[in-house]
């Protein structure tokens, strides 16, 4: 332990001296309780998010001011009330001047790749702080003989270590961590609440559009539009009833959208018009300020992700409709949310198409109730998989900011 210490003082010594090339400018910090949630990867960004919505419902005007690495790259789009910035340098006077600033009420580091002058600082403001989803890959670089290194030494300020694998805990007990501070819990995901919907509505449009099929394509660009016309045709083909659900990703397009399938003989019913699909209505576009895709995804059972056919849009989302029970299929530029498609993919619970003719393919298939039930169940199964890991640091956080806030 005493090499340890001397390692860390050395070395807090050293970043002392440290000069930022230039002041970081910040942005106002909200008024009311702060959580400052780190990325240790690109993949537990929206976890941390989706933490912060779940510590939201218990404490409303919570904020997360979530950092990342300057390596991390662009950003999916945010809940309003996460505050990103990039995590500050090794630098004494840069971590002093962004703890002074953003006064954290608490620390939830994830992965691990430690930076152990914000760490030890973090802890000197009295900041409580949890190493959750501790992996194996985040202590690489990390000795585990007992000679100074920094990093080690700055386990101990952790209240709580919850590694995501047998083989991340070992490598923690030979850093120096005890056993009984850690847990293997498995790892932290997103995707771990269901949209809301308003059940009136729901089962009024369930009777409307009775046992037809159905499938949606949600929060589509313009350009994809005839892609997924082109594969509705193509699936009508083995089932002439089957309804489209058409979300658009821009609702002022809507207007657009419609009059261009209606001028191609498609009977389309818009519903920010007040129109419920009949049992002639072929398309029904949802063109409202309000997605209400928590109603979109409960009533299809299969859901094409749009904004992932043309490159430049990133993708959209797949945790909103694997939580509520429908396959996901989706184009291949999904850049910003590639972690989970692939965890999806890898599970059998999405699939990738690239024109219409795979889109229609894909549709035929999983007409079959059997099939979208086996992908939609397997959807399911990975959007709830971090649910107790979740739970648990909810509660963690809970106990720490009622301690903050009484003391």
């Amino acid at each position: 332990m005493v090499l340890r210490l001397l390692g860390l003082s050395a070395y807090m010594t050293l970043v002392r001296g440290n000069a930022t090339e230039e002041t970081r400018q910040l942005p106002e910090r909200p008024e009311g309780e702060l959580v400052w949630g780190h990325a240790g990867s690109r993949g537990r960004v929206l976890a941390l998010c989706d933490l912060a919505e779940r510590l939201a419902v218990q404490r409303p005007g919570l904020r997360l001011l979530l950092t990342v690495g300057e390596d991390t790259g662009a950003l999916p789009d945010l809940p309003s009330r996460v505050i990103v910035q990039t995590v500050p340098p090794e630098s004494i006077p840069a971590i002093e001047a962004f703890l002074a600033h953003w006064a954290p009420d608490l620390c939830i580091w994830t992965v691990g790749h430690l930076r152990p002058a914000l760490i030890e600082c973090s802890a000197e403001a009295g900041i409580p702080m949890f190493l959750v989803d501790a992996a194996d890959s985040g202590f690489e670089g990390v000795r585990g003989r007992p000679w100074p290194d920094p990093a080690r030494a700055v386990l101990r300020h952790f209240e709580c270590v919850m590694a995501s694998s047998a083989n991340a805990s070992r490598r923690l007990v030979r850093l120096g961590v005890a056993t009984e501070r850690i847990s293997v819990s498995g790892t932290l995901q997103s995707g771990t609440s269901a949209l809301p919907c308003n059940e009136d509505e729901r089962e009024a449009l369930e009777a409307a559009i009775g046992g037809r099929p159905v499938w949606l394509a949600a929060l589509v660009q313009a350009s994809e539009l005839q892609v997924i016309i082109d594969a509705h045709r193509a699936a009508l083909r083995s089932a002439h009833r089957r309804l489209l659900i058409v979300v658009p990703d821009d609702p002022s397009q809507g207007v657009e959208m419609a009059q261009s399938l209606r001028a191609k003989g498609w009977r389309v019913a818009r519903w920010s018009l007040g129109e419920v699909p009949q049992e002639v209505t072929q398309i029904l576009l949802v063109d409202t300020d309000e997605h209400d895709l928590g109603l979109w995804y409960r009533l299809a059972p299969i859901t094409f992700m749009g904004s992932s056919l043309d490159a430049g849009h990133g993708g959209r989302d797949p945790f909103g409709p694997a939580a509520l029970g429908s396959a996901i299929l989706h184009g291949p530029n999904v850049a910003r949310y590639r972690p989970a498609y692939t965890r999806f993919s890898e599970a059998g619970a999405a699939r990738s198409i690239k024109d219409a003719e795979t889109l229609a393919a894909a549709l035929t298939h999983l007409t079959a109730p059997d099939q979208a039930a086996a992908m939609a169940h397997a959807a399911w199964t990975v959007a709830t998989d971090g649910a107790e890991v979740t739970n648990r640091v909810v509660d963690l956080a809970q106990d720490a900011l009622d301690r903050q806030e009484g003391a």
